[in-house]
């Protein structure tokens, strides 16, 4: 059976790893996924995630949660815009996510970035998702 949502399985295996104060979890593999990762590594969300291959042609990408005096760093991530619903944004209208301290996720025609990486380089996109 295919998935109807890729990425919000992903921030439910996140966000479920996190509630069960998992070190790791892992998902199915994407090209959306991993540079979504990318991002939340990059922005100090996730500690690493590995791309690993299971079976010919079947892989799986490895996250390793973080945690900060034992509370997860991720507070708070959903997301934004879902298949049945897509939420584009412009530059201008971009949205701050608890007043600039966590950050958007969006799909940009120069790839997937932040909110604050967006800005910089003047561009807008698909909303994907919020992390706090």
């Amino acid at each position: 059976m295919t998935m109807s949502d890729p990425l919000g399985d992903l921030l439910t295996r996140i966000r479920n790893g996190q509630r069960a104060r998992k070190s790791s979890v892992s998902s199915p593999a994407s090209k959306l996924r991993a540079n979504v990762l990318e991002v939340l590594k990059r922005e100090g969300y996730i500690r690493d995630f590995a791309h690993e291959e299971t079976a010919p042609g079947i892989a799986e990408l490895h996250i390793e949660l973080k945690y900060h005096e034992g509370k997860p760093v991720i507070r708070e991530i959903s997301r934004v815009s879902k298949p049945g619903r897509r939420v584009y944004s412009k530059i201008k209208d971009l949205p701050k996510v608890y007043n600039g301290l966590g950050i958007a996720i969006l799909s940009t025609p120069k790839g997937v970035m932040s909110d604050n990486e967006a800005r910089a380089a003047n561009l807008g996109g698909e909303v994907l998702c919020r992390v706090f």
